[in-house]
């Protein structure tokens, strides 16, 4: 299991924060060779799902996800989303936190990484690699 957190501060608003880092076919837009579909119809919520596929063609895996927490931000309130990875190539979970503090907005993800059966001595590259691709996504994201 690799574990890691990626915490960043913004100007914006949290509800603006929460819109950008919620967009789940945005995220695509910033890693290569994937795409989001979102499954269930209306706006996310608790029970929504969604499918990333990185790959060409037919060479590619699906990386669904489900929201299991779904708790937007609001007056006093921080936002907090939680997504349960349910494929058969990657699975763990991962947070998103956004809260308002002194004139900013804080975001926190966090994220426990399973890929297939990659060996133990690995998952401290997995995580760092994560912190780098999740990182670049969430930077990008809340550039909007």
């Amino acid at each position: 299991m690799s574990v890691f957190r990626i915490d960043r501060t913004s100007p914006l608003p949290a509800d603006e924060v929460w819109r950008l880092l919620t967009d789940w076919p945005a995220h695509a837009d910033q890693v290569p060779l994937t795409r989001i579909s979102v499954v269930t119809p209306g706006p996310t919520r608790t029970g929504t799902v969604f499918v990333a596929r990185t790959g060409l063609g037919r060479a590619g895996f699906d990386d669904p996800m489900e929201v299991v927490h779904w708790q937007p931000p609001s007056a006093g309130v921080p936002g907090r989303c939680r997504l349960e990875k349910r494929g058969r190539a990657i699975t763990g979970w991962a947070e998103i936190h956004v809260r308002e503090a002194a004139g900013a907005t804080l975001v926190r993800w966090e994220e426990e990484l399973r890929i297939g059966p990659l060996p133990r001595p690995l998952h401290p590259l997995t995580a760092r690699a994560g912190r780098v691709v999740f990182g670049r996504v969430v930077d990008r994201l809340l550039r909007g």
